[in-house]
């Protein structure tokens, strides 16, 4: 498993998940660094192993080494500890 010094999102660029999510984070002044998976063939074969073979997106990575899939902003607000 990677290790993580920031917020990472993986996701890919037609994902309207992917967007829904970075806004959010976006839009509370949240810093991450976004990698898509289909252009970074290490980031796609951390997805494919994290998800059993499967793109999940987004799957976002914290410092801590916690893993989200595809949150909902109430998720993401409940773990970053801000109202959605």
């Amino acid at each position: 498993m990677r290790e993580h010094t920031e917020l990472t999102v993986y996701g890919t660029h037609w994902c309207p998940d992917v967007r829904r999510a970075r806004r959010f984070l976006d839009q509370h002044g949240i810093s991450y660094v976004y990698v898509d998976i289909e252009q970074d063939a290490d980031a796609c074969a951390y997805c494919d192993e994290v998800h059993d073979g499967c793109w999940i997106v987004p799957t976002i990575a914290f410092p801590d080494g916690t893993l989200l899939f595809n949150p909902s902003a109430s998720e993401l607000a409940a773990r970053l500890g801000l109202e959605a």
